[in-house]
């Protein structure tokens, strides 16, 4: 076997270890495991993740992932605990603590203050008898699994299903709370996904370029000039948007558009878009028919615009 095959051959085996531990992590899950969604839903404070070394890793992605995601959370260090941070936890909190041997030290003075005052505290190990898995009100107990280095020394496959127990936590919390990208774009405002669940409501301008279908066209390139969209949103009479004149259209009939009104112009029954709809589906439409605006409606149903969107304004907000 070549140097390139044994590598390959240990990775793989690495990962397959871990993908066999995670399907006996998802046998496992039972009735602690409702008991400590639960007691995260029924909390009035916030969810406290704590744990030292690779655990503490996890813990804090564990944390993140929960803060991002509609539950109130943030990492406690265990030893910056027993230095003044217990101070971060409230008694309307609840305290979830990982650790793989349940044994830790610097765990202890935070196990000791959420029994004085009656925290809620629950526990994820893998050693079922230990310190912590006895002093915590719900226990969530991994399933016996070798690492995968092989030595039973590295943290591997250990961590790996913890982490896969905090998404697990994660998820059904985000569940039962019917989070939705609008609530998840609230909390990313920033960076690539921010940009992404970037709404067409966001970045639209509402002082629009419209124009009634009997103007004269002189009155319509006026209008056009003097908004800066390159084009004008024709209405009828309710205030319905009927059609469109860009200024591709002006030059198509620049021999005697200015002896016209905008109805004999324009370009009926415009493309639209909903003010809801994700930013990136604008640039998407507009892609695929080759123009720079869109009129924005309310809803389907209603055919007045609200608003106007140009692809400059999604490229500057970062939507691609």
């Amino acid at each position: 076997m070549t140097t390139a095959e044994q590598f390959l051959t240990t990775a793989r085996r690495a990962v397959d270890c871990e993908a066999d531990a995670l399907h006996l992590l998802s046998a496992s899950l039972g009735d602690s495991f409702v008991q400590a969604v639960q007691t995260i839903l029924n909390t009035k404070g916030h969810t406290i993740v704590a744990g030292m070394g690779k655990s503490g890793h996890v813990a804090r992605k564990m944390a993140a992932t929960l803060a991002s995601t509609g539950t109130p959370s943030h990492f406690v260090h265990p030893a910056e605990a027993s230095h003044g941070d217990l101070g971060m936890i409230d008694r309307d909190d609840v305290v979830v603590i990982l650790s793989n041997s349940g044994e830790t030290p610097e765990l202890a003075d935070l196990i000791a203050f959420t029994r004085r005052f009656n925290i809620k505290l629950i526990g994820i190990t893998s050693k079922p008898e230990s310190a912590l898995m006895q002093a915590c009100d719900i226990a969530l107990t991994l399933p016996h699994a070798d690492e995968a280095c092989g030595t039973g020394i590295v943290p591997t496959t250990s961590t790996t299903m913890a982490l896969a127990l905090g998404d697990a936590l994660a998820i059904a919390l985000m569940d039962h709370r019917k989070f939705t990208a609008d609530h998840f774009r609230m909390l990313h405002p920033g960076g690539k996904l921010g940009a992404r669940l970037t709404k067409v409501g966001d970045l639209m301008h509402t002082d629009m370029p419209l124009v009634a279908r009997d103007l004269p066209m002189r009155d319509v390139v006026d209008t056009i000039s003097a908004k800066g969209f390159g084009v004008a949103g024709v209405v009828d009479d309710t205030g319905a948007l009927i059609g469109i004149i860009t200024d591709g259209d002006l030059r198509r009939n620049i021999e005697s558009v200015l002896n016209q009104t905008a109805s004999d112009v324009m370009t009926p029954d415009p493309m639209t878009i909903s003010i809801d709809a994700l930013a990136g589906e604008a640039v998407s439409r507009m892609d695929d028919h080759a123009i720079t605006c869109l009129f924005v409606r309310n809803t389907a149903e209603n055919a007045r615009p609200c608003g106007i969107l140009k692809i400059q304004d999604c490229l500057r907000a970062g939507v691609v």
